[in-house]
């Protein structure tokens, strides 16, 4: 599966992670967006914003792309049929969101068919 599919599924099908995948999800974006603000991490920590668990760190043990690519994987081979691919009916490459009616590769415009 390629990056472009696996952020497409995280980005418009992230209801289907499970709870252990969205405190992965929320701890990775916390812990990065205050890399560089110690003072607003442990803002975050004490909020209750920042959770760090041992299923967090089991998921994120090999980095956030690798956790990205076996969420998708596992969402994917768990319930495909919730997942929407909006494929361009020309070229068949992935539109940019599940509603998307023109194509960012060929440029077609699909919004009358």
């Amino acid at each position: 599966m390629d990056q472009e599919t696996v952020k497409y599924i995280i980005r418009y099908f992230g209801h289907l992670m499970t709870d252990d995948e969205r405190a992965a999800l929320q701890y990775h974006m916390y812990m990065y967006k205050s890399s560089d603000n110690e003072k607003m991490r442990e803002i975050m920590k004490e909020r209750g914003w920042i959770k760090q668990t041992p299923e967090t760190d089991h998921l994120l043990q090999n980095g956030y792309e690798e956790f990205e690519m076996n969420t998708a994987r596992r969402i994917l081979k768990e319930i495909p049929e919730k997942i929407f691919f909006n494929n361009c009916p020309d070229c068949g490459k992935l539109a940019r969101t599940p509603s998307a009616k023109q194509c960012r590769y060929c440029g077609l415009n699909w919004h009358q068919k």
